[in-house]
């Protein structure tokens, strides 16, 4: 099933996990761990299981990791969910995009309509899809320019995201839609990590070298306007930031907090979790990195980060689907662990130590 969510920002405003963006700070610093007893229990089972102990690879790994979340003992995938958030960016007016913005809506429409990418493979892994469409009527501030947003629209968007994490799921995978995108991804990156315009720019969504050159170039304006008051992770969202990337930045915060592992899709996504991470790196410990994209600089955000994909097939379109299809990884994870049997079991003979 599809679900489209409209967001015009009046829907949104006092509602959500976070009153204020004190709120927003806090529940970063405060984030709860993983249960490293139940992840102690799930690497004793894997012990005991019909294998040699690691002969399944990162099918182990994850296992294990999706063990230490949840509302129960052992690796479980009932309900995953897919959550795409959409918005619009007034950066596109600078060139650095070879897609109108009016592309964001047309694809929102396409997705509801259950014609794009992600829809296939939401349904080849069994995923509920939701689509969060955020005042795609109002596009953020021109980022090279001044601030993306105020802090009621950044307050705004952060809670877009955590209500989508409210509506349920034992695994999100989150993913984005918004025409330009890949040119805020590579702001907040440099906000968080240092660095240049060219260490961030990529192609995107097909520019040329020539396109690539100037994106660097307005990029590296954005760094120098904002970089001395881009502080903090809320800091970075507002000036630097779209509304859907809030979103997904709101969405792993409230996932964290309600105990649920979150699947990053690509580089707008991880882009998304970066200034939460120079705050508090413990952020990353409930999420998985679904695959590398082809977007050159995400290899070394992830790299950054610690996380080691699970997928890498020169993947660049977004919308959650690299995402989409590490679910399956995940899923089939789970089945390996709880269905296989142990030695004792299968009457098999465990090596001898």
């Amino acid at each position: 099933m599809i679900v489209l969510i409209q967001i015009t920002g009046k829907d949104n405003q006092g509602s959500g996990m976070f009153a204020t963006l004190t709120d927003f700070y806090d529940a970063l610093h405060d984030l709860p761990p993983a249960n490293e007893a139940w992840r102690t229990q799930a690497r004793e089972h894997q012990a005991q299981l019909t294998k040699p102990l690691g002969a399944l690879g990162r099918l182990e790994e994850c296992a294990i990791f999706l063990a230490g979340w949840g509302d129960q003992p052992g690796p479980h995938i009932e309900n995953p969910r897919i959550i795409v958030f959409a918005g619009n960016h007034g950066v596109t007016a600078r060139g650095v995009s070879p897609f109108s913005p009016d592309v964001t809506a047309q694809m929102v429409a396409n997705f509801a309509a259950g014609g794009a990418a992600v829809n296939a493979l939401a349904k080849s892994c069994g995923a509920a899809l939701d689509i969060v469409e955020i005042a795609l009527e109002r596009p953020t501030g021109d980022i090279s320019r001044g601030a993306a947003m105020s802090e009621e629209e950044l307050l705004e968007a952060v809670n877009a995201g955590a209500l989508a994490v409210s509506a349920g799921g034992d695994l999100l995978a989150l993913g984005e839609m918004g025409i330009g995108n890949t040119t805020i991804a590579a702001a907040l990156a440099a906000l968080a990590f240092g660095g240049s315009g060219t260490d961030w720019a990529g192609a995107g969504t097909g520019l040329d070298a020539e396109g690539v050159a100037h994106k660097a170039r307005v990029l590296d304006e954005v760094i120098s306007l904002h970089s001395e008051s881009a502080h903090s992770a809320a800091d970075m969202l507002r000036l630097a930031g779209g509304r859907e990337t809030a979103a997904i930045a709101g969405a792993i915060l409230a996932a964290c907090h309600r105990r649920v592992p979150v699947v990053l899709d690509g580089y707008v996504a991880g882009a998304s979790l970066a200034p939460l991470y120079h705050d508090n790196p413990s952020i990353i410990n409930h999420c998985i990195a679904a695959h590398c994209s082809a977007e050159f600089a995400h290899r070394h955000m992830l790299n950054r980060f610690g996380l080691r994909p699970l997928l890498d097939l020169d993947m660049r379109l977004g919308e959650g689907t690299g995402a989409a299809l590490a679910i399956s990884i995940l899923k089939a994870s789970v089945c390996a662990h709880n269905e296989m049997a142990t030695f004792a079991e299968a009457r098999v003979a465990n090596r001898k130590d």
